[in-house]
């Protein structure tokens, strides 16, 4: 079993101590079918077919209820210190094992603003409320959301060095790919060309490859999550990219933007040259203001002060967003008081947490200018995991 599974596992019995959670109960099955984005870092690869509860208390146990035919690879995951075995019901094992533990609260894996710690299902839940009617503990379940979102954001030393090593690797396809983008390319042939790299690379991209990587040529290419289109680069344009890779379970998520000089040109012209250099310093002011304690709405509000105060429209997303497992992680968000996003934007920033940080903006005639880099809070600020784009990169039309 990954060394990394058991000390997340020593992660989270800590953060039950420090949050004066007495239990975290993990409910799920048929995981191969609808897995709980937790279950990862709670068993590893491996996947139960029954009824499971995976149970972690404050004072250190570990224990796994599942159905017999689960429970020797269970065993063989070597995290759980009791492994529990049934066959017709799980219900006796499970209140036998709560009536010992005796805990005040159970945190069960559900959150509403948290997709990540939102993994039990409501079927789930009414099987588990039906087990616990009659018993004190019908009354003690609470939601995981603190423990999901503090071990979930808290990377280990394992987990940072994977992301430094999938930034490594989208950098390296970066720099290849660039090198070979031409004028008349589509935005199909330039992002076909990242998908061979990735498989050279032998990753996988860090979210669906129909729109990673999205390839933007010019003004007339449309923005968001879809894919490049049949749409060829002229001189005179911007070229934008979002992409990342996930690599050894860990994802990167880099934007970048280039310019395509148009004949005669020897510099970009001034409404791009600006635009970029408004992007640039909205992106260092918001990793400027990153340290623990601060709240991701306060990081939004530098950057997005900076973009509309040089004249632009109001970027319709957030400054920036967790960054590990996923490319969009759950946690505190460096957003908006937008409703869409619930309390994630009011939620503090704490060492041990990875954003990619992402202002935009569009110059209307020649595209959209944005980056994205990756970045690490730590005690004394934030530190770039990315290697920062500072300077508008150009091509020859």
């Amino acid at each position: 079993m990954s060394s990394l599974v058991h000390e997340k596992v020593a992660q989270a019995i800590g953060i039950l101590e420090e949050k004066g959670i007495d239990l975290w109960l993990t409910f799920v099955r048929e995981t191969g079918c609808m897995r709980d984005p937790v279950l990862p870092l709670l068993l590893g690869p491996g996947d139960v077919t029954w009824q499971s509860a995976f149970i972690l208390s404050r004072s250190g146990e570990r224990i796994a209820i599942v159905g017999r035919f689960d429970a020797e690879s269970v065993r063989r995951s070597g995290v759980y210190d009791t492994v529990i075995p049934y066959d017709q019901s799980m219900r006796p094992p499970l209140l036998e094992t709560l009536q010992r533990l005796a805990p005040r609260q159970i945190a069960l894996n559900y959150e509403m603003d948290n997709f990540q710690a939102d993994g039990l299902s409501h079927g789930m839940y009414l099987n588990l409320c039906r087990y616990l009617e009659g018993t004190p503990f019908a009354e003690r379940l609470v939601s995981a959301g603190a423990v999901l979102q503090a071990l979930l954001c808290r990377k280990s030393a394992t987990e940072i060095a994977r992301i430094r090593a999938a930034i490594a690797t989208t950098e390296e396809i970066y720099a290849r790919t660039i090198q070979s983008a031409r004028v008349g390319m589509t935005e199909r042939e330039i992002g076909d060309c990242m998908h061979r790299l990735v498989e050279e690379y032998g990753v996988e991209t860090a979210w669906n490859r129909d729109h990673c990587p999205a390839v933007n040529a010019g003004p007339e290419s449309v923005l968001g999550h879809s894919g490049p289109t049949d749409l060829r680069l002229s001189p005179g344009q911007l070229l934008h990219f979002d992409f990342g890779v996930r690599q050894d379970g860990y994802c990167s998520d880099i934007q970048r933007v280039v310019y395509f000089l148009a004949p005669g040109e020897k510099e970009p012209p001034e409404p791009v040259r600006r635009g970029f250099a408004t992007i640039l310093e909205a992106t260092r002011a918001a990793v400027a203001a990153m340290r623990p304690g601060v709240l991701g709405k306060e990081v939004d509000a530098v950057a997005r002060g900076i973009v509309t105060a040089a004249g632009y429209p109001e970027f319709m997303h957030a400054t920036g967003h967790p960054l590990g497992r996923q490319a969009h992680d759950g946690g505190p968000l460096l957003g908006p008081e937008w409703e869409r996003y619930g309390a994630a934007p009011n939620l503090p920033l704490e060492a041990g947490h990875v954003y990619a940080v992402e202002p935009s903006l569009f110059v209307p005639g020649y595209g959209c200018v944005a980056l994205e880099e990756d970045v690490l809070v730590t005690d004394r600020g934030a530190e770039y995991l990315s290697t920062p784009q500072v300077e508008l990169l150009l091509r020859a039309g």
